[in-house]
């Protein structure tokens, strides 16, 4: 059996203790042949400034630390760990402009405790929103990513996305052309484009595909005052919610079924009828 999970947060802007409400979530889950866990955007801190999030990604460079620590619990609680995102600061020879930029990167972690995928987010959220933040510009400090990315794990691929990615859907049917059978998409949507368009779009990635998507959301009113949606859900390849978490912290869980997913794509076979094409560079 494998099991699907995402764990909603609200994340404070303190990396040890959103590892110890991480790790109190992973002691809940039951035992599973297979269990891919999904984590929310920012983790491991939010709630602080881009400023914040770059000196967090320079402290990371010297030893690695957070990678190491999501590594461990991966390898502790014998899961497939997608860690939403991270700060990973670019070495001087990648980066675009004379600032010091990092990428807002999600990472998997196998069972073995091995990164087995990385995905830095290509889409970066730069938006006028009407709640009490006003301007959004997540690029300050952020650079883009310019590669797709699947995880395989013993039983499924896992295509990667994070949060305003979801809003592009030549993304998503480039990552189930790859092979993707599940999608992830951690997140932390504002509240109000969050109410308004959240699962409208997931269901939308989940049908046009014929994937399940697994969308962990941060949820909550933050040390910054900033207000995210939550609403964190699993969604079959036919569209149905599976489950969605209520508002606070907590986990949903799952099971995936690759019947149903074969299920759903031989009876109305999308990607052999599909006549547009295009193409990103993968991973590797």
């Amino acid at each position: 059996m494998v099991s699907l999970s995402a764990i909603q947060l609200c994340s404070k802007p303190n990396v040890e203790h959103n590892l110890a409400t991480i790790e109190a979530f992973l002691k809940e889950l039951t035992p599973s042949d297979e269990h891919i866990v999904v984590l929310p955007e920012c983790c491991l801190f939010f709630g602080g400034t881009e400023t914040d999030q770059l000196n967090l990604a320079k402290q990371n460079s010297v030893n690695n630390f957070t990678a190491d620590a999501l590594a461990a619990l991966a390898k502790k609680y014998q899961l497939y760990l997608v860690a939403g995102s991270i700060p990973i600061l670019l070495p001087d020879e990648e980066q675009e402009t004379n600032n010091e930029r990092f990428t807002n990167s999600s990472l998997v972690f196998s069972p073995s405790g091995e990164l087995i995928q990385r995905y830095d987010k290509i889409h970066l959220f730069d938006a006028k929103v009407k709640d009490g933040q006003k301007q959004y510009l997540e690029s300050t400090h952020t650079q883009a990513g310019k590669k797709l990315s699947v995880a395989k794990t013993k039983s499924t691929h896992i295509g990667l996305s994070i949060c305003y990615d979801l809003r592009f859907p030549e993304l998503y049917r480039q990552l189930r052309t790859l092979g993707a059978d599940i999608i992830t998409v951690p997140s932390a949507f504002t509240a109000t484009t969050g109410k308004a368009h959240w699962q409208a779009l997931l269901q939308a990635r989940a049908i046009e595909n014929q994937v399940y998507v697994i969308a962990a959301g941060q949820q909550g009113i933050h040390e910054n005052g900033r207000e995210t949606w939550g609403h964190s859900m699993i969604i079959s390849p036919w569209g149905e919610i599976k489950a969605c978490a209520p508002d606070g912290e907590g986990i949903i869980t799952v099971t995936y079924s690759p019947e149903e997913l074969a299920k759903v794509r031989e009876a109305m076979p999308v990607m052999n009828h599909n006549k547009f094409t295009s193409k990103l560079t993968p991973y590797e």
